[in-house]
């Protein structure tokens, strides 16, 4: 038979196993499809190309922020900010919306 504390024991061991096995730290960007962030980004792509501009995809954060580099005539552009916010940043959030926000770095 069991005393108070060698239950209490027992039960703090089954709990810590318990927490072992069922811990995760998933992020933002483990729950982002790689494969279909880099498949909407062509889908911009040609947009930004006829104006002799281009967009490469940097990282993900684990917060969910994809960083991408926006190159050509894009870069320094003075409208790159629109071009980010109502193109780029809307359309990949639409189609992937575990993205938090999109962001150009040089």
């Amino acid at each position: 038979m069991f005393g108070r504390k060698e239950a209490q024991d027992t039960k703090d061991a089954a709990q810590a196993g318990s927490n072992e096995t069922h811990e995760t730290t998933e992020t933002i960007k483990d729950q982002i499809d790689m494969a279909r962030l880099e498949r909407v980004l062509n889908l911009v792509r040609p947009s930004l190309q006829a104006d002799g501009g281009d967009i490469e995809l940097v990282t993900v954060t684990d917060d969910g922020i994809v960083q991408v580099r926006l190159t050509g005539a894009c870069n320094g552009c003075a409208l790159s900010s629109l071009t980010m916010a109502n193109g780029v940043e809307r359309i990949v959030k639409e189609h992937v919306p575990e993205v938090v926000r999109v962001i150009a770095i040089p």
